[in-house]
């Protein structure tokens, strides 16, 4: 993998900073997140869909999809031991997904400066068909994980 900074990546580091991070994300334990794989700038994580996870039209909440792909951005952006905070994101809904359904979201690093970071977040459903595209900034503090 072609690195994305001068900044000494540290594998065993960055996860446990996605798992320091799954501790304390109590929205991400509720839906069910459970982290695929870590590496420098990236994250795949996955969601199985539930019943109160619907809309009114039977299909999945767009919050959850997002939230999915909000939360592997998340992780994905902290693996350079920096937290790091969105600051511009859009999503485009492609496919729907229902109860029984497993989404999984995978966010990797596009470019990354000092300041900022741009991701593309990916959400497929258990056929590998593309549910959402996310395209995010995010603005990397000078705050250290604790880990």
């Amino acid at each position: 993998m072609k690195r994305l900074s001068m900044e000494t990546f540290d594998q065993k580091r960055a996860e446990k900073i996605v798992a320091h991070m799954m501790k304390n994300d109590e929205f991400s334990r509720w839906m069910g997140v459970k982290v695929q794989s870590v590496d420098e700038g990236y994250c795949k994580i996955t969601c199985p869909i539930k019943n109160k996870m619907l809309n009114g039209f039977s299909v999945t909440h767009g919050g959850i999809v997002f939230s999915l792909a909000d939360s592997a951005l998340a992780f994905s952006a902290a693996t350079h031991g920096r937290v790091a905070l969105a600051i511009e994101n859009s999503i485009s809904f492609t496919q729907k997904t229902v109860s029984g359904d497993q989404i999984t979201a995978e966010s990797r690093c596009l470019n990354l400066t000092h300041k900022t970071g741009l991701f593309e977040v990916k959400v497929l459903d258990q056929n590998e068909n593309l549910v959402a595209l996310m395209k995010a900034t995010v603005y990397r503090t000078s705050e250290e994980f604790p880990v």
